[in-house]
This record gives structure tokens, sequence and C-alpha cells, in this order.
């Protein structure tokens, strides 16, 4: 089998990797101190001892809050296939409480195989789920709900939690939920009648350390020994990304990443455009290949639209950013105008227009939004005269300006005075 062949099925075997959350958050269960093992500590607990228990999934959007819940589920599905019904709502779907219940009630008469009405009331679902939870119990079957979204079901009234906590009070009871946020203050949000009801366990969904980082890295990129890709290869491919990994220059763009996007879902998203780069001819990840994902995923808008200015449009923007620097924070048209014939009488240049010109290349920045009003209480005057504002960081124009192919070598000077 050609290299190139090898190079295309190795790709294919990582980016289904970084598409599947049980192969990823794998090697971070290992540990008895991780959420994967307290969780199913808490869950399994409550399944053996026949009690009911509440508990929450806190931390940022993309830090495994879901994936590590999934993952326990399907663990304790394989365990206990025959005590375990889960049910599995959604904030952004079923807030509301009617349609909660009424969720909440198909899927336990699907799991049990049961008629659906779809006609009954919020009181009739809240009673039938009430009874359910009721006849699990006696059956020595526990009910785990999964509220993702959780901090959703906490606006109005929230009468689907206190109904669903309040039945949980009951000694015949047998359930488990599990609320899944990215608001760390999701409890705080709990009505008093609620929030006395919730046992107030939270696990903290925190960004992955550098140690956990390397883990991931060598377990979803490491090509296994003993699949169907040749162990001349894998032998290869491995060593060869153990020294991109030792790499300090490796390190550095993994640190520079991270320190902008520090969540492990962003992480993944790195790494599937890194391995999309893969040089199929050679057949082996480079360092260029994360150098051309980390330029790729920190692409900024606004540094684009730089790149597409007029030679015109480039000089108000460093004029504009000129002004500022001076802590001029208050100018207009006029004013740019103004710093514009300054620079071109202490540089003088081919590059200078009429006024009517440059009011053009004006309003094509603010339609492009590179610039803007500073309000919007000056409908009637001229554009001339209303206040205006730079859009843009120095840093994007900076970079902008140095990406750009033809920009004069004086507005380079000008914008590192």
């Amino acid at each position: 089998m050609g290299i190139e062949n090898l190079a295309e099925k190795a790709q294919i075997l990582i980016r289904s990797r970084l598409c599947s959350p049980n192969f990823i958050f794998k090697p971070l269960s290992d540990s008895s101190d991780s959420n994967y093992s307290k969780l199913k500590f808490i869950i399994s607990s409550s399944i053996m001892e026949a009690c009911n228990n509440s508990i929450l999934l806190l931390g940022p959007r993309g830090s495994g809050k879901v994936a590590v819940l999934e993952l326990v589920l399907s663990d304790l599905l394989e365990e206990y296939p025959d005590t375990i019904t889960v049910i599995r709502l959604n904030g952004l779907l079923h807030s509301e409480d009617n349609s909660a219940l009424k969720e909440i009630a198909r899927q336990l008469c699907m799991e049990h195989h049961l008629l659906f009405s779809k006609m009954a009331s919020f009181d009739d679902n809240s009673q039938f789920m009430i009874a359910m939870l009721r006849e699990c119990g006696l059956a020595h079957k526990t009910v785990i709900f999964a509220l993702d979204e959780f901090d959703l079901f906490a606006q109005g009234k929230q009468r689907l939690l206190y109904s669903l906590l309040d039945a949980m009070q009951t000694v015949t009871s047998q359930a488990v939920v599990v609320g899944v946020s990215c608001r760390l203050d999701a409890d705080q949000l709990l009505e008093k009648r609620v929030r006395s009801r919730f046992s107030h366990r939270k696990l903290l969904f925190l960004p992955p350390s550098k140690e956990d980082v390397q883990r991931l890295l060598e377990h979803i990129l490491s090509l296994p020994m003993d699949s169907s890709l040749a162990c001349d290869y894998a032998a290869e491919f491995n060593e060869k990304l153990q020294s991109i990994l030792a790499d300090k220059r490796f390190k550095e763009i993994i640190s520079n990443y991270l320190n902008s996007n520090s969540t492990t879902n962003h992480l993944l998203r790195f790494l599937f455009i890194a391995i999309s780069n893969m040089e199929l001819k050679s057949g082996f990840l480079s360092l260029e290949n994360f150098k051309a994902a980390l330029s790729s995923i920190q692409r900024q808008p606004k540094q684009e639209c730089i790149k597409d200015c007029s030679i015109l449009e480039l000089y108000i923007l460093v004029c504009m950013k000129r002004l500022e620097v001076r802590e001029q924070n208050s100018y207009n048209f006029s004013s740019v105008m103004k710093e514009y014939k300054s620079v071109h009488d202490s540089f003088p240049t081919s590059d200078y227009y009429a006024q009517n010109v440059c009011l053009r290349a004006f309003e094509h920045l603010l339609q492009r939004e590179l610039i803007c009003f500073t309000d919007n209480r000056g409908h009637s005057q001229s554009i001339e005269f209303r206040q205006v504002k730079l859009v843009v960081s120095y840093a994007e124009l900076q970079e902008g300006l140095k990406s750009y192919r033809s920009c004069p070598a004086i507005l380079l000077k000008l914008i590192d005075r």
C-alpha cells in the first residue's frame, strides 16, 4: 500500500476519533479524581442504595459536561440494563413547563411501552410522572433525568423543577436529577421552595491542565499498532508525532491557542484543522500543519477586511489611529482630513487625494464597519461633522497593514510611531 493511501487512512481514523466524545474523554476517566469518576460514583451509589439524588454539572461551553454525562450514562446502562430509565430534556426545547412535562410523559410511555396521550393536561402529566416514579421505585428501578441548559428551566414559575424534586421526597420514588449548565450560579436561580429540595451537589468542569492536554494529544493522534495500517508506518508516524509534541515551538503554539480558547471542544476543533492540513504525499504530520491551523483559527474578520481596502482607506484608518494615540478621542471627518494633510506635508507622496474622493472612501469604511459613529443622535448633521471612532484594534490594523501586498512603507512607519 502506498504512503498516500496509508496517510489517508490515518487521517480518516484520527478525524473519526475527534468526532467521538466517548473516545476523547475515556483517558480522562481513569483517575479517581476526575469528574467522570465522581459523577459515576454519585449516580451508581443512588442506584445501589435505592435513594434519590440531584447534582449540577457546571462549566463553560465546550468543557465536556454533556460528553462526560453521556459517557457515564452509557457505562451505567451497560452495567444496569434493566434498572435504569434515562429521560433527556433540553432547556432550549422544553423550558416551558407544559412542554417539559409532556416530553417526560412521552419518554416514560415509550420506555415502558404505554400509550401516550398528546391531549393530556399539565396536571395529568404531573400525576402520571409521580405515579411512574412510585412504580419504578417499587420495582427497584431508577429514573435518571438529564436536564441540559438547566438554567433555562429555572425561569418562570419553576413548576417542573418543583414537581420533580417534590416527587423525589417520597420514600417510594427512586430518581436522580442531573442538571447541566454553563452558568456557575445556576443553583442561585432556584426559588426557595425548589432550592430546599435540591441536594446542592456540584461538579465544576475546568479547562484541561497541561498534563491532560498532553495525554489527550497522545491519545487522539497516536496510531494503534494493531490496526489495518502497516506496523512500520504506524511506528514511524508515532515516532514523528512524539518529536513534534516534545518540540518547544509546538508547545508555544498550543499554549498560545489555549490562552484564548482553553476548552476541550476548542482544542478538538484546532486538532481537526491540523489533521485536515496533513500532507498526504509526505504521509506524516508536521509542525507546519499545526502552525497553519493556528493562523486559520485565529483569523480576525476585521483584519481580513483591511486587506480589501484601498490605499486611501488605509491612510484614513492610520490617521484616525494617530488621532486616538494622541488621546483625541472625539474627532470627525474634518479632523481626519487635517491629520491626512499633516501626514502628506511631512512625507510628500503621490498618494494624495481631493477631499470629495476622501469622503467617498470614508463612507466606504463606514459601510464596511471598520469605523462607526460614536452615537446615533446626529442624523441631521452632515457626515463630515459627526463624531466617529475606529472599530479595529491597534493589533488588527498593524497586522492588516503588514499583510497588505502593496502597502506604502510610510504607513507602516506611521503606525509604529
